[in-house]
């Protein structure tokens, strides 16, 4: 497989890196971006942008990396062991948020360009994006769904349910959140072009997603109690970042700096021992209601008849 331009794809995850700084910038209207370019001898590139304590966000990471290789890590391996051993270039762009307010979502999105220099040159995108919910609302769900496929178009259902399977910790039998879309080593036949053009349409759509649905709830009032309900949800995702997710063992693998690795880790967390919250609560509604895989798409179509 060949026909690949891996220059394009990096110019365009750096675009859609500096758009969403700025969109986060504004939205929190304080804090800004920490900016470093870190370019490496043999041409690759890390652009990590941090952002912390403002008014709206109380963390924010959103990541760039160009990494240049002799052999792939294991955790890029795992699922195609026949690439092992090769050059590989990888281009990424990979972003969370942790907001100060527990109504308003957490969010991750990543998207990822892979090229193995083998006898026969292999190319495949990845990534996806979802939503995660301290408390929910219907309507946020049913938003980023509407925006999800919208993007996606008729590849939606299974990069919907490539999501609810990805973004689940076995361990607690629980989803990470309410899904949205995932994909892995998708090339389509029509090639390099076609499938550029379908991860641009699913990086464009991610802003329209997901800024809607903070600035509904930024303002919305909390007390302490739903604030450490937040910090406990948060433990569920530092759980999962590190005992599950490819992305990180990848970094980790990769030798790329610890620092920008694990900056996708909420800034504070806490796990409580057999929290149980009282049935009929807005808190045993998140797992109850909320986080079991569901068709958002019918719930938006339901609405619209009312």
């Amino acid at each position: 497989m060949s026909g690949f331009d891996i220059r394009s794809v990096r110019s365009y995850f750096i675009s859609l890196q500096d758009a969403i700084c700025e969109a986060f910038e504004a939205f929190d209207g304080s804090a800004r971006f920490s900016r470093e370019d870190l370019p490496a001898d043999n041409g690759g590139l890390a652009r990590p942008r941090v952002l912390s304590d403002g008014a709206h966000l109380e963390k924010a990471a959103v990541q760039f990396t160009h990494s240049i290789g002799d052999s792939l890590p294991p955790a890029a391996t795992e699922r195609n062991p026949a690439l092992a051993g090769h050059r590989f270039e990888a281009v990424a762009i990979s972003l969370i948020t942790h907001p100060c307010n527990p109504f308003v979502p957490t969010s991750h999105a990543n998207l990822r360009f892979f090229a193995v220099h083998a006898d026969e040159p292999v190319w495949y995108f990845g990534g996806g994006y979802d939503l995660t919910p301290v408390y929910g609302f219907a309507e946020d769900c049913v938003h980023w769904h509407l925006q999800a496929a919208q993007a996606a178009g008729e590849r939606y259902p299974a990069m919907k349910q490539a999501c609810d399977d990805y973004f689940f910790l076995p361990h607690r039998g629980e989803c990470r959140g309410v899904g949205g879309l995932f994909f892995d080593d998708f090339c389509l036949a029509e090639g390099f072009d076609a499938s550029f053009a379908a991860v641009k349409a699913i990086g464009d759509s991610y802003l329209p997603a997901y800024l809607p649905i903070i600035e509904r709830r930024k303002e919305t009032t909390f007390n302490e109690q739903q604030r450490q309900f937040q910090l406990y949800r948060r433990g569920r995702y530092a759980e999962f970042n590190l005992a599950i997710d490819r992305g990180t063992k990848y970094g980790l693998q990769s030798g790329r700096r610890v620092e920008s690795v694990l900056a996708s880790l909420p800034p504070l967390a806490r796990w409580e021992y057999q929290r149980n919250d009282p049935e009929g609560s807005p808190e045993r509604a998140l797992v109850d209601e909320f986080l079991p895989p569901q068709d958002w798409l019918t719930k938006a179509v339901d609405k619209s008849e009312d």
